[in-house]
């Protein structure tokens, strides 16, 4: 019987979860770097703006007027005329539904799975719908380059974004936040390298082809797909009742910390999770209310006083560039803050509890929202740098706490089915955010209010979204007992995941060292992150 339960099936393929259990000279410290290689090939999704100008300049022989009338649906299909910016930038809120979207949807399927399939289904999703968006530009068929971007890239973010999180958190049961801190932290840094990247590949195909997006997007589709797919084969997953050396549960442990597991079939009906829903659904709609406006409101707000000039002066055509560069600044910092915010948070939390973290955001985050107006009636553009800065570090803090959040309230079983059921709040934000400030926005300006002065009353707005969220975390308490699997519901459980057949020996698995293996899978993840730290700290240079 011992063999039976420590030998993977004969007919398990490649992918399957059971061929990735842990064996004895396993290191779980190379786990992360596996996650961060697909989480910052998938956080190029933050970057993709890079795109949306050179998108909209594809035609360089067709007059821009002939557009003007074109309504969305005509430029679907459309070969004689360029796309506007603001049809190209509905990709964006396409993946994002879609993350959320397809998360929810295969988020038990992945947990059954195992990360090493689901990594490398995003693969496949990320990097080819890249590949096929660029087929898209390249016969300039607009709806082509929705369904391989939007949709088919949406699928792999969602996939690829959810895949590594129960994995981390059955590794580091002792530092959950951390580990998902790790995994997430790369989503909000992957811009940071992906965008400089595109940029320079598009000035390079430019010669070849126009703007030189169609061949940008097709090699780092089929550069991402490489990177993704070496994660994912990377993904070990430990055996049942593992444990790091050294390391027990404390008794009873916290009250927010069960010991005990919920299916993600009751996990969604549960107060708790609609409590949680809404708490990150709303800290993300602030966050990415500002994330989304963050460059065009420093110009707004401050104009000519971030070159040192007066505001009322008449400005030459190289002082606006150098406006325009230091906004452009201002992304460079928020990427930066908003990847090394994920990891700051979420390690924190392991000290401080979950629930304690999210009071932090929403209380600090109050203040610094509705001191943000203040800053700039005062003309104080250093420090309301900075405040949008923390408020990216508590935007990204939100991803990266919410999946040990759950953990703690419904145990590690399906937390990451239940992860992507969470998600939901992030489709619903990514739309309600851009929206609500760009709305109100257009409004004050139609109105007749100053420039500097339309996002005084957005700002206030978010501020109060962010006390309701106070209020629902407020609300979290540990999930009643009825929710909870009984025995054979969770043995079935397991046996989904083959887990009764392929046990692993828990006691003396993954206690290898780290060794040579371990330093080249970090620095294969680290050297990239910080050569986009030093592309974004350059950047921001010029605010200073």
């Amino acid at each position: 019987m011992s063999e039976v339960l420590t030998t993977p099936l004969p007919a398990a393929g490649l992918l399957d979860r059971e061929r990735t259990v842990a064996g004895p000279r396993f290191n779980r410290w190379l786990v992360p770097p596996a996650a961060l290689a697909i989480h910052l090939c998938i956080g190029m999704a933050y970057g993709f703006s890079v795109f949306w100008l050179p998108m909209s300049k594809l035609l360089g022989n067709t007059d821009a007027a002939l557009c003007t009338g074109m309504s969305f649906w005509g430029q679907l299909t459309t070969t004689s005329c360029n796309w506007s910016v603001p049809s190209v930038t509905h990709i964006f809120e396409i993946f994002i539904a879609f993350l959320g979207i397809s998360a929810a949807i295969w988020g038990g399927w992945l947990e059954h799975a195992g990360p090493r399939k689901a990594g490398f289904i995003a693969a496949l999703c990320w990097g080819g719908g890249l590949i096929l968006g660029g087929l898209g530009v390249s016969m300039h068929q607009l709806w082509l380059v929705i369904l391989g971007c939007g949709v088919l890239g949406g699928v792999g973010l969602g996939l690829g974004y959810i895949s590594p999180v129960s994995t981390l958190i059955k590794w580091f049961p002792d530092r959950r936040g951390m580990a998902t801190g790790f995994a997430i932290m790369g989503f909000g840094g992957g811009a940071m390298i992906g965008a400089p990247l595109a940029v320079a590949l598009m000035k390079h195909f430019s010669a070849t082809s126009p703007q030189g997006v169609a061949s940008t997007l097709m090699l780092m589709g089929a550069l991402y797909l490489v990177i993704m797919s070496a994660g994912a084969f990377g993904f070990r997953v430990p055996p049942r009742d593992w444990k790091p050396s050294g390391w027990t549960p404390k008794e009873g442990g916290k009250a927010m910390i069960t010991d005990h597991e919920v299916h993600l079939n009751k996990a969604w009906k549960t107060p708790q999770f609609w409590l949680v829903w809404g708490v990150l659904c709303l800290n993300v709609t602030a966050g990415i209310g500002v994330l989304s406006m963050a460059s065009p409101m420093l110009q707004d707000v401050f104009g000519a006083r971030l070159i040192g000039v007066d505001a009322t002066a008449t400005l030459s055509t190289a002082q606006k560039a150098a406006i325009v560069a230091a906004a452009g600044g201002l992304v460079g910092l928020i990427s930066l803050f908003n990847a090394v915010g994920r990891l700051f948070w979420a390690a924190l939390s392991d000290h401080i509890g979950r629930k304690a973290t999210y009071y932090i955001f929403f209380l600090l985050g109050i203040a610094l929202y509705a001191s943000l107006p203040t800053l700039g009636h005062i003309g104080a553009a250093g420090l309301f740098v900075v405040v949008v800065c923390v408020i990216m570090t508590m935007y990204g803090g939100g991803f990266s706490t919410v999946p040990a959040y759950l953990a703690d309230l419904f145990g590690t079983q399906m937390v990451g089915a239940i992860h992507g059921r969470l998600l939901t709040a992030w489709s619903v934000a990514g739309v309600a955010g851009p929206f609500l400030i760009a709305a109100i926005r257009q409004t004050q300006i139609n109105a007749g209010v100053a420039h500097n002065l339309v996002y005084d009353r957005t700002l206030y707005i978010l501020a109060g979204l962010l006390f309701v969220g106070f209020i629902l975390n407020l609300l979290v308490r540990p999930v009643d007992p009825k929710y909870r699997m009984t025995a054979e519901e969770l043995a079935q459980e397991r046996a989904l995941k083959h887990e009764d057949r392929v046990a692993g020996d828990a006691l003396h698995a993954a206690r290898g060292a780290f060794g040579i293996v371990g330093v080249l899978a970090w620095a294969a993840v680290g050297i990239p992150f910080l050569i986009g730290v030093f592309i974004a700290l350059q950047k921001a240079a010029v605010l200073f």
